[in-house]
């Protein structure tokens, strides 16, 4: 399991093909499978970077988001050639989930990869200690449920299939650090990282030969970046924010 800050576009080549393939053998691996990618429906986020590097690797890739912008977003790869479909749905709670599972059912679709994107900001909670309940549950539920769900929906497709991977967009925040106001949205960052543990090899989906890993990026240039995020960026040792196609290629 990985919970260091890394390129995310390491892990999805591994995932799809394995260590030290060749460029054509990630290809050729990675043809015949079905990658699930959440939170995918902005043109410039690392779910939508993702989903397409996916595609590329030869995956059949199932992009969802909570509005019809994923519809979008699917028909973009679709142009360039990919094998791809968009989904809008809701993970935060076990309707939502529900919803997902159907429309996986009624297309027939059977995904043994998953990425867990990360949610925007308009999701993450702000508040210190003093935050409300309220606002304390909904960014519990919109960055740390949503993962439960997706995962929990896709883990019948890997266990049927005896192979899986899971990979979850974790954050240095809660991980390494914290940022000031945000104190929803580090809880549940970091305990996507006990939740990754729980479903890792050691523990509870080895037998079923399920891999999962996280990943905690630092500051991306996506289009929900906050400008105060972006002035932090500034500060790192590159002077900048990555990009999406930086982050994981």
């Amino acid at each position: 399991m990985c919970t260091r800050p890394r390129k995310f576009g390491h892990k999805l080549q591994e995932l799809c093909a394995g260590r030290g393939a060749s460029g054509a053998g990630r290809r050729a691996r990675g043809g015949g499978r079905t990658a699930l990618v959440t939170r995918a429906g902005s043109a410039t986020g690392i779910g939508f970077a993702a989903a397409r590097m996916l595609g590329e690797l030869g995956a059949r890739v199932i992009l969802t988001g909570t509005t019809a912008r994923v519809f979008d977003r699917a028909e973009e790869l679709t142009a360039d050639g990919l094998d791809a479909v968009g989904i809008v749905c809701t993970r935060d709670s076990a309707a939502g989930a529900a919803g997902l599972e159907a429309a996986l059912t009624a297309g027939g679709h059977k995904p043994t990869i998953l990425v867990n994107n990360a949610v925007g900001d308009a999701a993450m909670g702000h508040g210190d200690i003093l935050t409300s309940p309220a606002e304390w549950d909904r960014g519990l539920a919109s960055n740390l449920s949503t993962v439960f769900h997706a995962t929990r929906t896709v883990t019948s497709f890997t266990r049927a299939a005896g192979w899986g991977s899971v990979v979850t967009v974790s954050s240095v925040s809660g991980t390494i650090m914290a940022s000031r106001g945000d104190v929803a949205y580090a809880a549940a960052k970091a305990r996507l990282v006990g939740l990754t543990r729980a479903l890792d090899l050691a523990v509870n989906e080895a037998g079923a030969g399920i891999t999962s890993n996280a990943v905690a990026p630092g500051w991306i240039a996506t289009g929900s970046q906050l400008t105060s995020e972006a002035l932090a960026g500034a500060l790192v040792p590159a002077g900048r924010s990555r990009f999406t196609g930086q982050s994981v290629r």
